[in-house]
């Protein structure tokens, strides 16, 4: 009676154990696409956010561009369409930036690193730990009780 008791508790064991690493895989699974619609959402707002600026941008361009021909012709001073070229490579910046393939040589140069020079991307005193966020939650929470007193 006492074996097929503890077999059966064996199996119960197993399977549950079984469970509990299906539910962690699928919460991981679940936490690393959260995360990645979380970084897409945020690069489709900073893509958004260049686009917005560049129309702006272009605008000033233009009225200046404009500005500066004209007072150039006028005054007959070619020297007054200087300004012209820091504002062009400005405003090619911001075009490459919002539609051109910036982002793809970005995403190559990061691989490239990533790959390639490791030793670059270590974090001062190593990635975070439990003990280590451990401690740093205890100092706050004793300092936080001591503070309350």
């Amino acid at each position: 009676m006492g074996f097929s008791l503890s077999k059966s508790m064996d199996a119960n064991l197993t399977k549950q154990q079984e469970f509990m690493l299906h539910n962690s895989r699928l919460q991981l699974e679940r936490q690393i696409l959260m995360q990645n619609q979380m970084r897409e959402r945020q690069m489709a707002m900073q893509i958004a956010w260049s686009r917005e600026f560049l129309k702006y941008y272009g605008s000033f361009f233009a009225v200046a561009t404009l500005g500066l021909t004209a007072g150039a012709v006028k005054r007959k001073k070619p020297g007054m369409l200087l300004p012209i070229i820091p504002l062009g490579f400005v405003l090619a910046y911001q075009m490459d930036s919002a539609y051109g393939t910036m982002i793809f040589r970005m995403r190559e140069e990061a691989e490239s690193i990533m790959a390639s020079e490791q030793n670059r991307l270590d974090l001062p005193h190593g990635a975070p730990t439990f003990d280590s966020i451990e401690k740093a939650r205890r100092a706050k929470s004793s300092l936080i009780s001591f503070l309350e007193k």
